[in-house]
């Protein structure tokens, strides 16, 4: 799948820890834009239909026997019809012997040829992952991400209203920052998002009064985190006393935040003086955490008094109660 984003194969080949056995050029000007990978078997053999030439391509065992009988019956135009579709690199895998033909064509089609001492299966699932997390779409929202008891929790609200103060009180009770600010969050699959901080701001936290602070620095290496899933978003906003918020938690009363098409549960906890927003976001982190594995506490309780959920509706007394609390 092409993506309007790519990647330089410097960092694949870090990442990966690939050897170079030809580049045209310096890596860094060298990109990939494609998530997806191939095995050549068919344009090998003749068959190009189809052929996508932005696909990472992998030779494996099969695909290296073929190029090397095809070299030695002098058939080297099966092996130049697929290098001269010139994509982006070709990988060849298991530490296995590269021709000099191969790299001659390489070097004809200005091709990167690369090597890995993985087997073929294993460095296509890394790379594809990889891939899928670099080239993924993306956008930047506003906010904080923070790692509370393992779940991806994105805080977000109006400006000032404490998300940085509250990340601040979650890293002291021993919880991890992943981005103040800015989050930018990718579309890693059509069910996950992950989020990070751009490169430029990463562990910097604004604190209105104090300024900008390094939480890394102040906190250690274990208060911070480079990339998180997000697992559910936290909204703060000021108290609003003509406002009725969830007290039961039932799932028909639940709502959700959209992002990149995918749906989040959403809490919304108000501020007010005298609340611990820190207690409240880890309370949240953990009951999201037990309802994903089926529990439910509100359910229980209405169980416990004889009710179900479905026929449980506040009446207007009880919501002018709720109002006042």
């Amino acid at each position: 799948m092409a993506s309007k984003y790519s990647v330089s194969l410097d960092k694949v080949i870090e990442e990966e820890n690939f050897e170079t056995i030809y580049l045209p050029r310096d890596a860094k000007e060298l990109a990939i834009a494609s998530q997806e990978v191939n095995r050549p078997g068919l344009i090998l053999t003749g068959y190009d239909n189809h052929f996508d030439n932005t696909r990472v391509q992998f030779l494996g065992l099969s695909e290296m026997d073929y190029v090397n009988d095809s070299i030695k019956s002098g058939k080297i135009s099966d092996v130049e019809r697929f290098v001269s579709q010139k994509p982006p690199v070709i990988i060849v895998t298991r530490n296995m012997d590269v021709p000099d033909e191969l790299i001659e064509l390489s070097k004809k089609y200005e091709v990167p040829l690369l090597r890995s001492s993985e087997s073929t299966s294993a460095i296509m699932a890394s790379l594809i992952y990889y891939l899928g997390t670099q080239l993924a779409e993306r956008v930047t929202r506003h906010g904080v991400l923070v790692e509370v008891y393992g779940e991806g929790i994105l805080i977000i609200g109006d400006s000032g209203v404490g998300k940085s103060e509250t990340a601040i009180e979650l890293i002291k009770r021993g919880h991890r920052l992943i981005a103040d600010d800015a989050v930018e969050i990718r579309k890693a699959s059509s069910k996950t998002l992950v989020g990070s901080a751009p490169d430029n701001i990463r562990h910097f936290v604004e604190l209105r009064g104090v300024g900008i602070i390094n939480a890394r620095r102040i906190f250690g290496m274990g208060s911070v985190k480079l990339t998180e899933k997000i697992n559910m978003v936290v909204q703060l906003e000021p108290w609003d006393s003509t406002k009725v918020y969830d007290r039961l938690g039932l799932e028909d009363e639940k709502k959700t935040y959209n992002i990149m098409g995918i749906e989040l549960p959403l809490t919304e906890v108000p501020v007010k003086p005298g609340r611990n927003l820190a207690v409240i976001i880890e309370c949240a982190a953990m009951n999201n955490r037990q309802q994903k594995m089926g529990y439910n506490a509100a359910k229980e309780l209405l169980h416990s008094l004889g009710m179900d959920d479905d026929e449980y509706k506040p009446n207007s007394k009880e919501i002018d109660i709720w109002k006042n609390y």
